[in-house]
């Protein structure tokens, strides 16, 4: 499977501190062992953003994400509020 990052998720990512880049990592390595591990609140946000999904990064913390057959694509980070303004 390849993983690849958008811009702007690369851009807020390389802002986020250390202790939520590591949250991060740790659930990318969860999610490419089991895409639907409950701790991973893995589920669609398909009226805010069409076709993505958001994936469970800390209590506050998502990242949102595409996916198909042969890649993910993430493509944003940050708290709940940020993202669902």
């Amino acid at each position: 499977m390849v993983i690849s990052y958008h811009k702007i998720f690369q851009k807020k990512f390389s802002r986020l501190d250390k202790k939520i880049k590591t949250a991060f990592k740790i659930k990318l390595a969860l999610f490419l062992e089991n895409p639907r591990h409950p701790l991973l609140r893995n589920h669609s946000v398909e009226k805010a953003f069409p076709g993505c999904r958001s994936l469970n990064i800390t209590g506050d913390y998502r990242t949102i994400f595409r996916e198909s057959t042969a890649s993910i694509e993430f493509i944003n980070i940050g708290t709940h509020s940020q993202l669902y303004r």
